[in-house]
């Protein structure tokens, strides 16, 4: 009888050691899944001369971090363009409408104008749902033209820059989105489901020229120098900051150690500039990541 409680004794305590081996295995293999690299997916760009830019960049980005299957599927790009404006283009030059009838877009990127509800948002997202239940539409809500919505506090040269206040850029910024949050809201209610995103560019550029007037962004000593003119088109620094966000956005993970070809930015201020993107979008609930994470 006592042989037989010692034999059963060494039986279990074998049993725990293959169980806790068992699970040693598999969370490691487990992490490895999390850790691979994500699913190529199919994007088409519509958008402003704000995030145009952004999807050739997404190209060497894609590149860098290896990812099989991605696509560029199209860009569609007007001018100071609300997105009413790409889906009431004619037909046959509305490569926009025609990738989203054919069911084989992943993620289909908008670029919101001020004006804000766009009936285009709701028209794109409705055709593209329609065709495929599982794709993604990211708006990017992004820095505000001439710096902010009232006509007498607006900057009327790029060298006005300088002098703006950090905490006006950013209540301008906070009233855009804001605005874009209740129509996103709307949207995914009405549909049932979280289809529709925001890619918040327009609060990492604060941040980045809160950074330049602290001093802590190397290499760049006024926030004028970031822009090409009143308007606010982008210059170097400004471009791969959004693309780094939509790259984050679109793929749900960091850009930190890509790699990305832009002239007039070195290697120091791409590693900022990937960090401050993703703690930017990854702590954004309407960018999608926060809650893909808790899943």
């Amino acid at each position: 009888m006592q042989l037989t409680t010692k034999f059963d004794a060494r039986r279990r305590a074998a049993l725990v050691r293959c169980i806790a081996l068992l699970a040693f295995v598999w969370s490691g293999s487990a992490f490895a899944e999390d850790a691979r690299t994500p699913a190529g997916q199919r994007v088409f760009y519509t958008g402003h001369s704000f995030h145009m830019f952004v999807a050739p960049q997404i190209e060497q980005l894609v590149k860098s971090a290896d990812i099989q299957g991605h696509k560029l599927v199209g860009r569609q790009g007007i001018g100071g363009s609300r997105v009413i404006q790409h889906w009431d283009l004619a037909d046959d030059k509305n490569d926009a409408k025609r990738a989203l009838a054919s069911g084989e877009v992943d993620v289909f990127t908008m670029a919101a104008h001020v004006a804000i509800p766009d009936d285009g948002i709701t028209k794109f997202t409705e055709l593209g749902l329609k065709h495929n239940p599982n794709l993604r539409l990211l708006v990017q809500g992004s820095w505000y033209p001439f710096d902010v919505p009232a006509p007498a506090q607006r900057i009327r040269d790029n060298a006005d820059r300088d002098n703006m206040k950090i905490a006006d850029l950013q209540v301008a910024v906070d009233e855009w989105r804001k605005k874009l949050e209740t129509q996103v809201d709307d949207l995914n209610r009405q549909h049932g489901k979280r289809a529709l995103y925001i890619v918040p560019v327009g609060d990492a550029v604060v941040k980045l020229r809160a950074m330049i007037v602290d001093g802590k962004f190397p290499g760049v000593t006024t926030q004028s120098k970031l822009f090409r003119d009143a308007i606010g088109h982008g210059q170097g620094h400004v471009m791969v900051l959004t693309s780094y966000c939509n790259y984050a956005a679109i793929y749900r993970r960091s850009p930190v150690g890509l790699k990305l070809a832009e002239r007039g930015v070195d290697d120091a201020q791409h590693a900022i500039l990937q960090k401050l993107a993703w703690d930017t979008v990854s702590t954004y609930p309407y960018a999608g990541i926060v809650a893909e994470q808790k899943r």
